[in-house]
């Protein structure tokens, strides 16, 4: 693995945001695409050691594409140059919730975990309604010190309590969210020596799992809207 290929190549689409460059440099797109399957794929076997759900999983279908939707945002740069992945046993969809890593120059990668999507008001709703009767156990997770070391939980959120739950409820705060995710930043420097960064991910992400179990139980026959 060479994470340098990766970070050398979005840095230049970062500067070169457009069309014609992504296309006269296809070949050092498909050289760091492979470069960052292949860490992928190694990620997924050290995660499979403490969650084996994802095991089953190809690298090719966890990542998501570079072109950027750009219908209703004023930056009409056509890429988003940043390789991003979400492994889950289910693969790439947002439910069940997983392991997500962006790698992105200037600082902005990241590595993440629980529910990002605030979209899908069934699964909101179900795990509002699971921290509401499991309180304890959510308590227990968040506070845990090697937890608390790394995260704390993020989310889009109400400005009250949303009707139907306790005004006064123990996890009042939490119970208007309506997405709850972790973010592990990441300096690009951490990102130079492939064998590193790939132990610092494997053990972020097992502190996380406990954060991702809990969610999965909340979302427990959840189906994704049909288009």
């Amino acid at each position: 693995m060479n994470t340098q290929i990766i970070i050398d190549y979005l840095s230049a689409l970062s500067l070169n945001n457009n069309r014609e460059w992504y296309h006269a440099n296809k070949e050092d797109y498909k050289k760091a695409n492979a470069e960052f399957e292949g860490l992928l794929q190694a990620l997924m076997l050290e995660i499979g050691k403490f969650d084996s759900s994802i095991l089953h999983n190809n690298p090719k279908d966890l990542t998501f594409k570079l072109v950027r939707d750009t219908r209703f945002s004023r930056d009409k740069s056509p890429y988003n140059p940043a390789f991003r992945a979400h492994i889950s046993s289910k693969g790439k969809l947002p439910v069940p919730v997983g392991y997500y890593i962006m790698i992105k120059p200037d600082n902005q990668s990241f590595l993440g975990g629980g529910l990002f999507a605030d979209m899908f008001k069934d699964a909101t709703t179900m795990i509002r309604d699971y921290i509401a009767q499991n309180g304890e156990e959510w308590e227990k997770i968040i506070h845990k010190p090697e937890f608390e070391k790394y995260f704390t939980v993020e989310g889009t959120a109400l400005k009250n309590v949303p009707a139907g739950y306790e005004k006064e409820h123990p996890q009042a705060e939490y119970l208007k969210f309506k997405s709850w995710y972790l973010e592990y930043p990441l300096k690009d420097k951490e990102l130079n020596e492939a064998e590193a960064f790939l132990a610092k991910a494997t053990e972020i992400f097992r502190i996380m799992k406990p954060f991702n179990d809990y969610l999965n139980k909340a979302l427990a026959g959840f189906q994704m809207p049909t288009r």
